[in-house]
């Protein structure tokens, strides 16, 4: 059975940065959806979406596709961090004053490095969109428009949204692979 992901997880251990990026444009929506259904905040789950590609990186070698598919690998990863966020929301809200002894869990500088490497990234392949259509991107993947919404906001049919937006997601694919 052909799983790109766990194909693309095996070349991240090996530290390729195209996979990186792939396994980012196939999987971060996905992601995102888990994160934002589980914290119920955007910018919490924003934040801890980079958080679980930080530990993809980190942690890619972990995975054995013998064990499962890659796709559910990293749904497991993002949901058991989301897991850890809520139960760490309980523990500072606890009781008055209680302090509790927790771990640095602060990602390291190179970590942090890296990801903002992306981010960059990310954000120089969408400033090569024109600006309706890095606005509709962001609208549809970052925001959780819908393609109808979209479709009314730059009043275009909805064929010509989808059209947009899969183009659109196409030329970050291939400006995210140079």
């Amino acid at each position: 059975m052909d799983d790109p992901i766990a194909d693309l997880l095996q070349k991240i251990a090996a530290q390729d940065r195209a996979a990186f990026r792939q396994i980012y444009s196939d999987a971060g929506s996905k992601l995102m959806g888990v994160l934002l259904r589980i914290l119920g905040n955007r910018a919490e789950a924003e934040d801890a979406l980079q958080e679980v590609f930080t530990r993809v990186w980190l942690r890619a070698a972990r995975f054995d596709a013998a064990q499962g598919r890659g796709m559910t690998w990293l749904i497991a990863l993002a949901r058991n961090h989301a897991i850890d966020r809520l139960r760490a929301r309980r523990d500072h809200s606890a009781e008055d004053g209680e302090m509790e002894a927790v771990a640095d869990t602060t990602p390291r500088a190179e970590t942090r490095l890296i990801a903002r490497g992306e981010v960059r990234r990310i954000n120089e392949c969408f400033d090569t969109l024109e600006p309706d259509r890095a606005t509709a991107l962001r609208g549809a993947y970052l925001s959780g428009h819908s393609y109808q919404e979209l479709a009314s906001q730059f009043a275009v049919p909805l064929n010509t949204m989808r059209t947009w937006l899969r183009r659109s997601l196409q030329k970050m694919k291939e400006c995210m692979d140079q």
